[in-house]
């Protein structure tokens, strides 16, 4: 068992929280970063006790296009700003991981102005792929060379380059040095040399005992990158889309095959990132067709098997829709002033304090075997077990009131987490009413 075996995520975009500018001037540090500290009581109180943050490091605009990977970008202050936030998470019992993004870098990053400076006779010309110095690029540099995404913005680092491995993998110990950072999670990782993940997977295991590396993958056979040689974890976007694909469809066995699939791909000792939102997609209560699913949705995210995360403001029930050329509205910056008593008035953030707590205080959320109980369209029963003890699912998607009658554990009587309700155990089984629109968790 390690930590993030029972974490339960608290995702920022800190130049979005943070109200940056768009774009880096380079000049003095503006210490926006320390507008963070007073969220970590807020992200306790909701029941998380790890955090995702990025990106961080120095970089032209939205933080991906890297300029230097030992710098807190200028914009959100200093190095020791960036300490003093970690130190402050670990002394409230959460745990801090960074965006790492080395698939590509900034233009402005040393290894490429050398070689637009150098061209031939540069050092670093084999850092990057594909540089033809016959070639031309969009900013007319009198050079080619392979981009990530379409965008000559981003330059692809040549992976199989020992100097660039050698490279990142002195920035992951100097984070771990210089922050006692506690995980990365690897941006475009889905892009990413399998042998250079290997290395980054080495530096983990060097560095700290339960130094977590987590991918970004969206397709795929997530088995590939999760294994004992490379990740620990990757994103689990097909949970992700079958999470609110299946409410707004009334299709549960969307949700239940996603599940059965995901299982035979990784097997179940494995534990991929779940989340119903983050920077790249829509907010999950835009996503939403009938607003009251937020309910059966993050109780469905708590529950079955995976590391829960949750993006900053979702827990508020806040909008965010994707935008043609601009994901600025589902960046926003928040005033935590705004927003601090939420948990005593907004039925969201209430619902995801009660979550995070019932999951943390509830291990076999975290380790028990899932286990199908009942599955129709509009509801749907699983447990999560442990030798003869299970904790039984419950969720609602239709407009109806339904009854279930569930096999359970070994346990004379359940209690509803959420509602209080108490039922008893009849002839091995119970029954339960429940409510349209919503979920439960129950007990023994």
């Amino acid at each position: 068992m390690a930590w993030y075996d029972e974490a339960i995520f608290y995702h920022i975009y800190p130049l979005g929280l943070t109200g940056a500018p768009k774009q880096n001037s380079y000049g003095e540090p503006v210490h926006r970063l320390n507008k963070l500290l007073p969220w970590i009581h807020h992200i306790k109180e909701i029941g998380c006790n790890a955090i995702y943050i990025g990106p961080l490091f120095e970089s032209v605009g939205h933080g991906y296009e890297t300029t230097d990977y030992k710098k807190l970008d200028c914009r959100l202050g200093t190095n020791e700003d960036l300490k003093k936030f970690v130190t402050e998470c670990h002394k409230q019992g959460i745990r801090v991981i960074f965006d790492g993004v080395f698939n590509h870098t900034g233009r402005d990053f040393f290894a490429f102005q050398d070689i637009k400076n150098n061209r031939e006779n540069s050092m670093y010309k084999d850092w990057y792929c594909n540089v033809n110095f016959y070639g031309n690029n969009s900013f007319n540099d009198g050079f080619s060379y392979e981009n990530w995404g379409g965008y000559d913005l981003l330059a692809k680092l040549n992976q199989h380059n020992p100097s660039v491995r050698e490279y990142i993998c002195d920035v992951i110990r100097f984070w771990v040095s210089e922050f006692d950072v506690d995980g990365i999670r690897l941006d475009a990782a889905d892009v990413m040399d399998f042998e250079y993940m290997k290395a980054l997977r080495q530096v983990a295991n060097d560095v700290k005992s339960d130094f977590w590396l987590m991918g970004e993958v969206i397709h795929g056979d997530y088995s590939r990158w999760t294994n004992e040689g490379t990740l620990h974890s990757v994103t689990n976007y097909m949970l992700h889309k079958a999470l609110y694909s299946a409410h707004n469809d009334h299709n549960y066995f969307e949700i239940a095959h996603t599940i059965k699939y995901v299982s035979e791909m990784i097997g179940t000792r494995l534990k991929l990132y779940s989340f119903v939102d983050n920077h790249d997609v829509e907010r999950i209560y835009t996503k939403l067709k009938n607003k009251t699913h937020f309910w059966p949705v993050h109780v469905m995210l708590y529950t079955l098997p995976g590391v829960p995360s949750i993006y900053y403001g979702s827990e508020f029930g806040i909008e965010g829709k994707k935008e043609r050329y601009s994901d600025d509205s589902l960046r926003p910056a928040l005033n935590y002033e705004d927003y601090k008593d939420e948990l005593n008035k907004n039925p969201c953030t209430k619902l995801i304090s009660e979550l995070g707590k019932i999951r943390q205080n509830t291990p076999i959320l975290c380790y028990g075997d899932y286990r199908e109980l009942e599955l129709h369209n509009t509801y749907f029963a699983y447990a999560r077990t442990i030798n003869d003890k299970s904790v039984i699912i419950t969720v609602n998607n239709g407009d109806n009131t339904v009854n279930m009658n569930l096999l359970c554990g070994n346990s004379d009587e359940y209690v509803g987490a959420l509602t209080g309700e108490r039922i008893s155990v009849d002839g091995g089984r119970i029954n339960i009413h429940l409510l349209p629109n919503s979920g439960e968790i129950w007990i023994p």
